[in-house]
């Protein structure tokens, strides 16, 4: 792991460039530029060379789109344990999220004129499922669960296959849950691609949500514009507070856990407040990784993406925490400091709070979206909601009294702003 010392003068800088490294390099960037326009030029046979490329899946452009059929076999076939577990965060989800969806209004504002808002679900939308060795079961319903609560009429579903063109069978079975019925079997950049600039076999898309590796991410920066973009999320990310109240192998399971997506681009931290935690903690992450089935992929996680940060004020986890504004934030620590760090840290995707809260209940379970920001964008980005597929009209309605209010209010502006039409078109109407 890289050890970062508060107390080092060049401690900002060793912070900004250990987090500026999960950025996307300029081959990234050319290498998705290239497959992008690629995708423009040939349409249906870049995607299905792509699909051959990076996933060994052999398929021809009529092969793009699954059967719903399948669905319901793989729903039938699941486990009877998966299967209520599959049900139970369904529920979890839908009763979180529902408290999110937004409700139209009317009002007057002070000149008498009629204003207000309605929402309307985006009619088209693209979700975005990783597959390959991890199949994000748990994304389906984390994603399509809020397009159907928003009453998105068309949802379209976009997942990696094997070489023989076969999605997991979770993955279906949550797609039968949700009640999706337009998937396609692509996946990576080349699924991007399909959803913004469409296909003969596959119509464009209005948004695209859902998290993804680098490419994936970095597909989704270029298209934006095109067509819409949830965030940027991409590669998983941790951050765990730990004071002297934290027991290290807790701590060690919850960095691994998220190392376990084995990419090799993850981001974990550790921030404690002393030194001991961070030897304890380190000794505790190489007694787990013995037992772990990945814990190859971990090791590369963690020799170059693990942090371990030594602080001795709140202030500083506060800093720290708002400078890299991490996808997941783990308090372990005493009830005393978690009213403050709540308070005041404003850029997490997600809190999970002491001991008992590890990140992966969140990514399965507890309710709120598991597509959240990375990358430093929680400074600018939240966490997946409902009204994330929805869009907001604005309505006004001004009567005859009222635009005589308004005339001079707009008389004003049209002076200042040089535009003595828009201020013709109001005194017109006086």
């Amino acid at each position: 792991m890289r050890l970062l010392r508060t107390s080092s003068k060049t401690f900002q800088s060793d912070l900004a460039d250990f987090c500026r490294s999960a950025a996307a390099t300029k081959e990234i960037q050319d290498s998705v530029a290239a497959i992008l326009a690629d995708i423009r030029h040939r349409s249906d046979e870049a995607v299905a060379y792509y699909a051959a490329k990076f996933d060994g899946a052999k398929l021809r452009a009529r092969e793009f789109r699954m059967k719903s059929s399948d669905f319901e076999t793989a729903f039938k076939a699941l486990a009877p344990a998966n299967r209520k577990a599959m049900e139970a965060a369904h529920e979890n989800i839908v009763a979180f999220n529902k408290k999110t969806l937004p409700a139209d209004w009317t009002g007057k504002n002070k000149q008498g004129a009629e204003v207000g808002e309605v929402f309307h679900p985006i009619r088209r939308v693209g979700l975005y499922v990783p597959g390959g060795q991890v199949p994000l079961v748990s994304t389906v319903l984390m994603t399509a669960t809020l397009a159907k609560l928003a009453g998105c009429p068309e949802i379209a579903v976009f997942t990696p296959s094997d070489p023989s063109g076969k999605v997991a069978p979770g993955l279906l079975a949550a797609l039968h849950l949700v009640g999706i019925d337009e998937v396609y079997r692509i996946g990576g950049v080349q699924a991007i691609g399909a959803m913004a600039y469409g296909t003969t076999n596959v119509m464009a898309v209005d948004k695209v949500f859902g998290p993804g590796n680098a490419y994936v991410c970095e597909a989704k920066r270029q298209v934006f514009g095109t067509v819409g973009v949830d965030s940027l999320p991409g590669p998983s990310e941790v951050m765990i507070v730990a004071d002297e109240t934290a027991r290290a192998d807790y701590v060690a399971a919850d960095l691994l856990a998220q190392a376990e997506h084995g990419s090799g681009r993850e981001k974990v931290y550790l921030v404690a407040t002393s030194q001991k935690i961070i030897d304890d903690v380190a000794a505790e992450v190489q007694a787990q990784l013995k037992v772990l089935t990945r814990s190859e992929k971990m090791q590369s996680v963690l020799t170059h993406g693990f942090a371990a940060i030594e602080v001795s004020t709140l202030a500083q986890i506060v800093e720290i925490a708002n400078y890299v504004a991490p996808e997941h934030l783990e308090l372990m620590v005493k009830d005393a400091s978690v009213k403050k760090l709540t308070k005041e840290i404003t850029t997490a995707g997600s809190i999970l709070i002491g001991e008992n809260t590890p990140t992966a209940l969140g990514d399965f379970t507890a309710g709120p979206s598991h597509v959240l920001p990375t990358g430093r964008t929680g400074r600018f980005f939240s966490g997946l909601r409902v009204t994330d597929f929805m869009r907001r009209t604005s309505i006004v309605k001004y009567g005859p009294a009222a635009v005589k209010k308004g005339n001079e209010v707009v008389a004003a502006f049209a002076a200042m702003e040089k535009l003595d039409a828009h201020g013709r078109s109001v005194k017109i109407r006086t």
